[in-house]
């Protein structure tokens, strides 16, 4: 699972809200939803909030990955 709680934290601590986010910079509330729920979403949105937060930030300052506990 990937999880975003990171974000919102990276977010907060630079300034930038969700409704800058969508006001400003065009992400759609569904896809804002989708991180707050841990939902998946594109490589193009990851792509978008990585330029609005700009240079030195990584996936690694917005996202988490967590190993499945269920065996596939």
């Amino acid at each position: 699972m990937i999880k975003y709680d990171k974000l919102f934290k990276t977010l907060k601590e630079n300034g930038i809200s969700q409704y800058r986010l969508y006001k400003y910079y065009g992400i759609s509330r569904s896809q804002i939803q989708r991180l707050k729920n841990n939902q998946s979403v594109t490589t193009h949105t990851l792509n978008m909030i990585l330029n609005i937060l700009g240079e030195g930030f990584t996936l690694n300052d917005i996202a988490e990955f967590i190993p499945d506990t269920n065996e596939i």
